[in-house]
């Protein structure tokens, strides 16, 4: 672990070691040419939406279009793969997310190594989940929550959208740590059916997934996933508030492939959080429930290191494999 994190950290860290000169001369006039931003989700998704409002600025500021190209499947493995065997020259990138520190541990035979095979560039979002209930359900505080599912151990279903996704990991760890026992239930199609039925009892879920059921009073929110307050949900408490040390979030951030030139991130971290900064971005991701966050690549390569050592506890304590 320790020596792939190294890996993963050491384009930050050269370029504190590096002549100014070399660090910056191959991004003298990147980019020339369009750029493709790599999404491994569905169009009109989270990591879709923040892709776009990205690739917006980052073409206004660069004068050259950066190009959304969703491509699906595995579990966001096959968008990796193609941007960890892309020319590390700046012109193919990807919106990385939780996604892949959790694939990390959750595959056993990738073609790749995220934390070896890709730079990091910069920080973008964290986005909370809700955990949410049935109105019908009688317990509709943590407190109670905890006490209710521990007097009837796995009698309460927990949906999630697939096995090892962040929302079904979320839940997991609520788990580990509270000693409640549910039955995970895995859907193919959307689980918001089902939660209005009282089918599935809770459920851990992206804000943007739920919050108009949530505002309609369809279904009722228990927590948010954060470490703070979530500026969608203002009034709903975290669960850290009552479950010390809890926090499940989605991240997103940019990557490259290994070996790009110290001088290009950099000039794509700078640009990234001065969009990060501006008024209009911050209102577009607070209209989908996230909340920009920058980092340096050093500190976001740290951030994704650590996130994976964290899920791979829960992954491994829970048993959960899927390929």
């Amino acid at each position: 672990m320790k020596l792939r994190r190294r890996r993963f950290l050491h384009l930050a860290a050269v370029a504190a070691t590096l002549p100014v000169t070399s660090r910056f001369a191959s991004a003298e006039n990147y980019p020339t040419r369009p750029v493709h931003l790599i999404v491994g989700f569905f169009a009109g998704g989270l990591t879709d939406i923040l892709s776009r409002i990205l690739a917006e600025w980052l073409s206004e500021r660069f004068g050259q279009q950066f190009i959304i190209e969703n491509q699906t499947g595995a579990g966001t493995n096959i968008a990796t793969e193609r941007v960890v065997r892309a020319t590390p020259d700046g012109y193919t990138l990807l919106m990385a997310t939780s996604s892949n520190a959790i694939n990390a541990t959750l595959y056993d035979h990738l073609n790749f190594d995220f934390l070896r095979d890709t730079a990091p560039v910069a920080s973008v979002a964290r986005t909370p989940l809700v955990m949410t209930v049935n109105p019908s359900f009688p317990a509709k505080t943590i407190p109670e929550f905890i006490a209710y599912a521990k007097a009837r151990p796995g009698e309460i279903n927990m949906a999630t959208p697939g096995k090892g996704s962040s929302v079904h990991l979320a839940g997991e760890l609520f788990m580990t740590m509270t000693g409640a026992k549910m039955t995970v239930v895995h859907y193919r199609e959307s689980y918001v059916p089902d939660m209005l039925a009282g089918r599935v009892q809770v459920v851990f879920s992206p804000i943007p997934t739920i919050i108009e059921q949530i505002r309609a009073g369809k279904l009722q929110a228990v927590a948010v996933t954060s470490e703070a307050r979530s500026q969608a949900l203002p009034d709903i408490p975290t669960v850290a508030e009552f479950v010390p040390g809890y926090e499940a979030i989605v991240w997103n951030g940019m990557v490259a492939p290994k070996n790009t030139p110290v001088g290009i991130i950099d000039q794509l971290n700078s640009t990234i959080t001065a969009s990060l900064a501006d008024a209009k971005v911050k209102a577009q991701f607070a209209n989908v429930g996230s909340v920009p966050k920058s980092m340096t690549p050093a500190e976001f390569g740290n951030f994704v290191a650590d996130d994976t050592a964290k899920w791979r506890k829960v992954i491994q304590a829970a048993n959960i494999k899927v390929g």
